[in-house]
C-alpha cells in the first residue's frame, strides 16, 4: 500500500481501494474516498464494520493491505475521541486540560471556548462537567492546534438529542467558517445532520454514499426534536442493491 502528501489542493486526503484483511477476514473491501476543505463527512455503518479500522488507516496509524492514500502537504489533524477516562480523584479544571494538549496560548483558549460557548466552564472542575460539556470540551482540544482536518469519533456521545442537533450544526458551521474539513464516525444508520455534506455508509465496502435527504418535515423527527431542531437534521436513506450475511459479507445468488 502506498501512502504520500500528494494529494491536490482540492482535497484533504484521498484514497483508493483500501483493501485490510485481519487473520482470514476481509475488514475493508476496495475503500475510496476524499476529503475536502470546508466539508464534513459523516462514516455510518454497523459495529465491527471497519469505520474505526479505515480512519486509524486514513490517519497514517495503521497500514492498509493495499490501495493509496494521498494527504495534503502539510496536513494538520484534531482528534476528538468518543470518551475520555477521567479519574475522579484527580483535579483538573478545563482550563488547565486545555493547556495540557500543548497547542495554543492562553488567548487561544479563550477563543476557542468562547466559540463554544463554554467561557464559564474555564475554572470548573473537568470532572463536574455534563456529558454535553464535555464533548465541547474535548472539540475545543481538538481544534487548539488550528486543524486542516478534524476527526470525530461519535461526537455526540452522552448527548441529549437536542444538544446532538445543536452540537453537530455548531461542527458544520466551524468547518465553514474555517475551511476545516471533518470526518464523523456514526453508529446510527438512520438519523445524520443535515451539516453533514456526504453520508458514507459502511459495512466493510461502501454500501452507498451521497448528500443526506433533508426531513424537516418528517413527522418522526418533528415529535422527536420539534420543528427548529428538525430542521437541522435529515435522514439519508440507502439504496443498497444488495443483502448482507449476519457476518457482514455480501449475500450472492446461488
Amino acid at each position: 500500500m502506498s501512502s504520500d502528501n500528494s494529494a491536490s489542493e482540492k482535497y484533504l486526503i484521498v484514497a483508493k481501494s483500501i483493501c485490510k484483511r485481519f487473520a482470514d477476514r476481509e475488514i475493508l473491501q476496495n475503500i475510496s474516498l476524499t476529503i475536502e476543505p470546508g466539508k464534513v463527512v459523516t462514516l455510518i455503518g454497523p459495529n465491527g464494520a471497519g469505520k474505526t479500522t479505515l480512519v486509524r488507516i486514513l490517519l497514517g496509524l495503521l497500514p492498509a493491505d493495499s490501495g493509496k492514500i494521498e494527504r495534503k502537504t502539510g496536513l494538520r489533524i484534531g482528534y476528538m475521541p468518543q470518551r475520555v477516562a477521567l479519574e475522579h480523584t484527580l483535579p483538573i479544571t478545563v482550563r488547565r486540560f486545555l493547556r495540557n494538549s500543548r497547542w495554543g496560548t492562553e488567548q487561544d483558549i479563550d477563543a476557542i471556548l468562547e466559540e463554544l460557548r463554554i467561557s464559564h466552564l474555564a475554572q470548573q472542575q473537568l470532572i463536574a462537567t455534563s456529558g454535553g460539556e464535555l464533548q465541547r470540551v474535548l472539540l475545543a482540544r481538538a481544534l487548539l492546534g488550528k486543524p486542516n482536518l478534524l476527526v470525530l469519533d461519535e461526537p455526540a456521545q452522552g448527548v441529549d438529542l437536542a444538544g446532538q442537533a445543536e452540537l453537530y450544526q455548531l461542527i458544520g458551521n466551524i468547518c465553514r467558517e474555517n475551511n476545516c474539513g471533518a470526518l464523523m464516525i456514526s453508529h446510527d444508520l438512520n438519523l445524520v445532520m443535515s451539516a453533514t455534506d456526504e453520508v458514507i455508509c459502511l459495512n466493510h465496502h461502501v454500501c452507498c454514499h451521497g448528500q443526506p435527504e433533508h426531513v424537516s418535515n418528517d413527522p418522526a423527527f418533528l415529535e422527536l426534536f420539534g420543528a427548529s431542531v428538525s430542521d437541522g437534521l435529515a435522514i439519508y436513506t440507502h439504496h443498497h442493491n444488495h443483502e448482507h450475511d449476519l457476518s457482514g459479507e455480501i449475500k450472492h445468488d446461488e
